[in-house]
């Protein structure tokens, strides 16, 4: 796996050559900031966290993406391919849920995340993305159905990305609920270069506040604005209603601090400059103005890394791990952990351990190691973490406290 990705190391040397200019920045949101002189870079190899050990919980899920516990300790987890599962507390996998609707498996497509409603125990409403369309026109969706027994009914589609594309790259696609019962969503930005849309890089999308590509939006539980998002409060912004912060590429970890109220995000870049960042109403992240990523052929992306009134990340990753699900530990079954955020690597086939200090800065980093592509990562209600690997044969790994 590393050997895999070896050739990564050369964008170390390229970015730290790379100038960095400070150049006015376009009109945005009063919440934006200046960005910071720059945020610490994580390299590939960091040392191992100690003290925690594994055990196969379930196996032989294909391509498993999202996972969500149930009120009585059962787990929702989707496959890719379009499949629901509810899975035991003893962890046996059931069959496929019925009323799951057809999706577009089209590249990194699919049944994508999951997540009930905060008040699942009363409406038994599963809240679901995934992408329909074809794959030279697709859209991120999200859903929604009423689960009772293996069954889902009265599902809907709540939203929908309004503008296809071309291509089976950068759908996004995580959830998390907000305590006022609003839900984030996370949308890619389409794709690379060789996605155009309207005779540009549909990237460039990231950057139209009009637009869902890029965006993370914040949306009621039936799908619609919320009231106090930044395009409603301030429409001479120019934000689509539902946008609530803009500027990113491919976020697919996304997790809320519950001591803290802090939403992070996890987000790829391309060739290196994959970013741990925080977010906040109002948000523009850059991409791909500002970024410590480079073209998959080496080439620059930009020749900036930060700007004022655009938020800089709060770590960057060199060369990519491919961050994939994200987890912020509260708790006290792996006290080791309590307060560290859990951040799955796709590419690095390991959990990235983050601590903040009492600024807010990251500590030095330590990894868990999986041996496999890891999509999720979840803290159950049993207080261990559950890790989802992206493999045919996908698993769910259980890790607790050694001893």
């Amino acid at each position: 796996m590393r050997l895999a990705h070896a050739g990564l190391m050369a964008s170390v040397a390229l970015m730290a050559a790379a100038p960095i200019f400070a150049q006015a920045a376009p009109a945005g949101p009063a919440s934006s900031q200046a960005a910071p002189a720059g945020p610490p870079i994580v390299a590939f190899e960091v040392p191992a966290e100690p003290g925690i050990i594994q055990r196969e919980w379930v196996s032989g899920l294909e391509h498993p993406w999202g996972i969500a516990w149930l009120p009585d300790g059962r787990a929702l987890v989707t496959e890719r391919s379009g499949r629901l599962r509810i899975v035991s507390k003893e962890g046996k996998v059931g069959a496929p849920v019925n009323g799951v609707p057809t999706v577009a498996t089209v590249g990194q497509g699919g049944l994508l995340d999951v997540s009930i409603h905060p008040d699942f125990a009363r409406n038994g409403l599963v809240y679901f993305t995934h992408s329909v369309g074809t794959a030279d026109a697709n859209m991120t969706a999200l859903s929604r159905g009423k689960l009772s027994g293996n069954m889902l009914s009265d599902v809907k589609e709540l939203l929908r990305n309004p503008t296809a594309k071309t291509g089976g790259a950068h759908f996004g696609s995580r959830l998390q609920w907000l305590p006022d019962g609003t839900l984030l969503m996370s949308v890619g930005d389409g794709g690379n270069p060789n996605i155009k849309l309207n005779g540009e890089n549909i990237r460039n999308q990231a950057q139209n506040p009009k637009a869902f590509f890029g965006k993370v939006l914040r949306i009621t539980r039936e799908g619609a604005p919320v009231k106090n998002n930044p395009g409603v409060l301030n429409p001479k912004l120019g934000w689509d209603q539902r946008v609530w912060s803009m500027g990113h590429r491919n976020i697919q970890g996304l997790a809320r601090d519950p001591k803290t109220g802090t939403i992070w995000a996890t987000e790829h870049g391309a060739r290196g400059g994959d970013e741990l960042n925080r977010l906040v109403a109002g948000g523009n992240h850059g991409w791909p103005i500002v970024t410590y990523s480079i073209e998959y052929n080496g080439k620059p992306i930009t020749e900036e890394r930060s700007r004022p009134g655009l938020r800089s990340p709060v770590s960057v990753w060199i060369p990519s791990i491919g961050p994939s699900g994200l987890a912020v530990y509260r708790g006290k079954t792996i006290p080791a952990l309590d307060g560290a955020l859990l951040a799955g690597g796709l590419v690095s086939g390991d959990i990235r351990v983050l601590r903040m200090d009492a600024n807010g800065q990251p500590g030095p980093e330590r990894r868990i190691e999986i041996g496999a592509r890891v999509r999720d990562v979840k803290v159950g209600p049993d207080g261990l973490v559950y890790v989802l690997t992206d493999e045919e044969a996908g698993r769910i790994i259980q890790l607790r406290p050694a001893g």
